[in-house]
This record gives structure tokens, C-alpha cells and sequence, in this order.
């Protein structure tokens, strides 16, 4: 019998509840999670709920060929779906942007509709947070029976397929522009963990719009026909993070699973986050390098966050903590890489995954980055195995295959080289990536000389990046503001 203090999911403290499924799916990049989520949504017999940081109405589910019923793209599709599902009522809950920017993103349709499909076609922003805090969380959930979560918005510039074929035509924004290649992830489960997202996103809706929806009468199996289930019959843990705000506690268990899963990690942790910039997760990753029979630690980001603003705030703050990593990294046991396309463009990192030895898996909306801990609301799904469990060996394999299968694709090479590779190497995921690291699609590692030597004023700064822990949400973007005030004031005095 497994300690319980040597548990990552902890029910209270790590992670929400733990519930059982089915069926899990882990599905990696838009061009798939767009076509099953449309297929589920066209099996659907009473309630879509659809809650994430962005929605784009004009997106296409399938740009390169319609293989499904109904329109092709999102906003006209929930407009028909309604008229041609007599008892369906669809839910959307968007983080609130403003309604400028809401409209500018292509949601004016939306509103128009909510006037012409009366109460079954429900659209809010949702403005119920902290000063500064995101609504992160990217969920669908579909008659209370599946659940999509993850880190994919199904909004522009996501879609793109796991080859990430160079200049695919079918990559374009609405307004025809092109975008670059992108790698998500999400996952999809049913059972009582979908019902308990179920439980999430109608809190969330109670919240936003001060209604209450009553659970989705059962009966009704959505998954898509052609969506195979990754492992059957499996615990699923759900972690959330939720700021402080307005009487409620603050809920921090997403943080609380990735310490708790670091520390226990023995050979490998593998990291995939649109950034690092929570210095409080580097310190403890940190530590376990400095041990001296500690786990190896790879981390895959983009080459570079988005955006000019995004570029000063994160990017300063990865140099800084990459720098502490690469100091404390005395047995050579720390890599961090960036994928590229086979023309060498580099692919943006968008998915939020660890995986923890052959004992953890987790998939989620959350970034290592001071937001996603405290700040802004998450929701990540994760597996554990029970460590030398016969009963888990099943899982422990399936663990271990997604791992290879990420790695497999983004270094351009089949999982069965992989596999071969890692016996030569003693299982080191380090000296496999290194063998199989070559020209056209592979991964290309960091290195200190690399990294633009970016002392950003922006760098580690809350009012970007911030935390909540104490004290009130406008006391800490004040803050934030003479702390930025100060940092642009001193490398003004440096320059003089």
C-alpha cells in the first residue's frame, strides 16, 4: 500500500475531487479538437456549455475539408444547432475583454442572435474577478456527460495539425492573413468527472449571470464516434486555481499539485507551458537539481512569447529564471528546447502538460507563470498511478506513451526510434533528445549565450504576471504599478 503523504491528488489540497471515467482522451492540436468537439456538440440532446478566455465566432471547425453537418463555422453553427435540436440550450461564458474588444474579435454575431434565438442561445461576459485576473479556464462540457479541458480556445490563430506543415493554407485568420504553426493540448473524459465539470461551469454560469442550471437529465452518450479513448476506466483528478474575490477564498490547488508532484518526482519531469515565469515553481525545480541523484528536468516552450507587450513581461522573466536553472544544474540534468517546422519556423508552445516519471500526467489550462497559481481562474485534469501497483501498470504504460508520443513529434522521428533510443541512453530522456536532435523538424535547445539578455523592466513584474495571496486585488496592482514605476525610473538613472 502506497504512503498516502507520497500521493500527488489529494482531495482538498491538491486537486478538488478526484472522479471516475470511462473513457479519457488526450487530443493534441486544434485541427483534431475542433472536429470532435463539433461532433460531440452535433450529438448533444439538452445542454452545451462552453466557457473560455476566447471564443471567435468565425472560426471554421474544418478548414480543410467539411466532413460534418451543420456550418462550418462556430458562430453560424451554434446559431443552427438550436433550430435543429428542438430541446438543446447552449451556454457561452466569455472571459470579459470588454465588449469593444469582444466585438472587434468577431462576437457581434452573438449578440445579434440572442435577440432571435431567445432564451437557448445565452451568451455573458464574465466580469466576476480581481482587478487584472483572467477567466482562463477552457471548457465544453456537453449534457453533463463528456468534457472537454484543456489548454485549446476555440478562437483564431489555434488551428493547425501535428505535422505543422510549413505555410498550410488552411492556417489563415478570418481575415485571410495567415498565422504560424501552434501546439496545443486538451483532453476529453466522461462518467462523474464530466459531470463534476459539469458542477464547475454551472457555478461558474451562477456567478456570471446570477442563474442557476439544474444538472443535465442522463441518458445521453456524446463522445465522438471517432475519438479513441487514450486509457478506460481511470481516476481523474481536477484542480483549480480561483482568486480571491468578493468573500470567496482564494483556491490554490493547482499550485499545490505541481509542488507536490515535483517533489516526488525520481527519474524525469517533462514540462510543456506557454511560459515560465513563477519564480516560486524555478526555486523548487532548482532544488531538485541541485540534489545530486535528483530526476532530469526538460522543459519545452515556445521560442519566444507573443506579442510585444508578452515579449518584455514573460520572455524577461524565463532569462531570469533559465539563468537560475542552467546556475543550479551542477550534474547536467536540466534542458530546455523550443520546437521548429521541418523550414525550421519556429512552433508556438501553447499546451499546458507535465508528465511526472510514469506516474503522473497532467493536462490543463494552467502555465507555470505567477497567474495561473493564484491569480487567474484554472482547471487541469490529471492521472496518477500508484507507484510498483500491478493494477496500474495499464496506466503506467499509458502515462510514459504520451510522453514519447509529444516528444516523438516534436523532435520529427517515429516513437518506436524513440523508445529504441531511450534503452541505448538507460531511459535518459536528456541523451535521447540530444541522439535524435537534428536538422528540419526537431527540438532546439536554449542555451545561455542564446537568450537575448532581456533585463526588461517588465521582467517579474505583477503587474503582468501577478500573484494573489493576501492582500486585496487593487491593493496588489497598485503596487504594481510604482514597482514598475521604479524599475523604469532606475534603468533610466543606469542609462544617464
Amino acid at each position: 500500500m502506497t504512503d498516502p503523504g507520497d500521493t500527488v491528488l489529494q482531495p482538498g489540497r491538491s486537486c478538488w475531487r478526484i472522479e471516475p471515467a470511462e473513457r479519457f482522451a488526450l487530443i493534441i492540436d486544434a485541427a483534431d479538437y475542433f472536429r470532435h468537439a463539433k461532433a460531440a456538440m452535433l450529438k448533444a440532446r439538452s445542454r452545451i456549455m462552453l466557457i473560455g478566455w476566447d471564443f471567435d465566432v468565425r472560426i471554421e471547425f474544418e478548414p480543410e475539408k467539411q466532413t460534418l453537418e451543420g456550418p462550418n463555422r462556430l458562430g453560424d453553427f451554434l446559431a443552427w444547432l438550436p433550430g435543429n435540436r428542438p430541446e438543446l440550450c447552449i451556454y457561452m461564458l466569455k472571459w470579459d475583454l470588454g465588449v469593444l474588444r469582444s466585438l472587434g474579435r468577431g462576437m457581434a454575431p452573438l449578440f445579434i442572435r440572442n435577440w432571435t434565438t431567445g432564451k437557448r442561445l445565452r451568451f455573458k461576459l464574465d466580469g466576476v474577478h480581481p482587478a487584472g485576473a483572467a477567466h482562463h479556464q477552457k471548457i465544453v462540457v456537453i449534457d453533463d456527460a463528456l468534457a472537454f479541458c484543456g489548454g485549446i480556445d476555440i478562437t483564431t490563430d489555434r488551428w493547425d495539425t501535428r505535422n505543422h506543415q510549413d505555410g498550410h493554407p488552411c492556417r489563415l485568420r478570418p481575415n485571410g492573413g495567415p498565422h504560424g504553426p501552434w501546439h496545443d493540448a486538451t483532453t476529453a473524459v466522461d462518467g462523474k468527472a464530466a459531470y463534476a465539470i459539469g458542477e464547475l461551469a454551472r457555478e461558474r454560469w451562477r456567478q456570471a449571470a446570477d442563474e442557476r442550471i439544474e444538472p443535465a437529465r442522463g441518458g445521453n452518450d456524446p463522445w465522438p464516434d471517432d475519438l479513441t479513448a487514450t486509457i478506460r476506466h481511470v481516476a481523474v483528478g481536477i484542480a483549480r486555481t480561483f482568486p480571491e474575490n468578493e468573500g470567496r477564498k482564494a483556491v490554490t490547488e493547482i499550485e499545490a499539485l505541481y509542488l507536490r508532484a515535483i517533489a516526488g518526482a525520481r527519474r524525469t519531469i517533462y514540462l510543456e507551458s506557454q511560459y515560465l515565469a513563477s519564480r516560486r515553481l524555478a526555486e523548487v525545480l532548482a532544488k531538485r537539481l541541485r540534489e545530486r541523484n535528483g530526476p532530469e528536468i526538460v522543459l519545452v516552450l515556445p521560442e519566444s512569447a507573443e506579442g510585444w507587450l508578452e515579449q518584455k513581461a514573460m520572455d524577461g522573466a524565463r532569462v531570469s529564471l533559465l539563468r537560475m536553472l542552467w546556475g543550479t544544474d551542477a550534474h547536467g540534468r536540466f534542458g530546455a528546447f523550443y520546437p521548429v517546422t521541418a523550414g525550421g519556423k519556429p512552433i508556438y508552445v501553447h499546451a499546458k502538460i507535465m508528465v511526472i516519471d510514469d506516474k503522473l500526467l497532467r493536462v490543463g489550462s494552467s502555465n507555470l507563470n505567477n497567474r495561473s497559481m493564484s491569480f487567474d481562474t484554472e482547471c487541469d485534469l490529471a492521472l496518477e498511478a500508484e507507484r510498483d501497483s500491478p493494477a496500474d501498470e495499464r496506466l503506467r504504460d499509458a502515462i510514459v506513451a504520451i510522453r514519447n508520443d509529444l516528444l516523438s513529434e516534436h523532435l520529427g522521428v517515429e516513437s518506436e526510434a524513440l523508445r529504441k533510443t531511450l534503452e541505448e541512453v538507460d531511459t535518459s530522456l536528456l541523451a535521447a533528445i540530444e541522439k535524435l536532435r537534428g536538422t528540419g523538424r526537431t527540438l532546439r535547445p536554449f542555451k545561455p549565450g542564446y537568450v537575448a539578455d532581456d533585463e526588461s523592466a517588465f521582467a517579474e513584474n505583477e503587474l503582468l504576471d501577478p500573484e494573489q495571496r493576501s492582500a486585496s486585488a487593487a491593493e496588489r496592482l497598485a503596487g504594481s504599478f510604482r514597482d514598475f514605476a521604479s524599475r523604469i525610473k532606475r534603468r533610466r538613472a543606469e542609462r544617464s
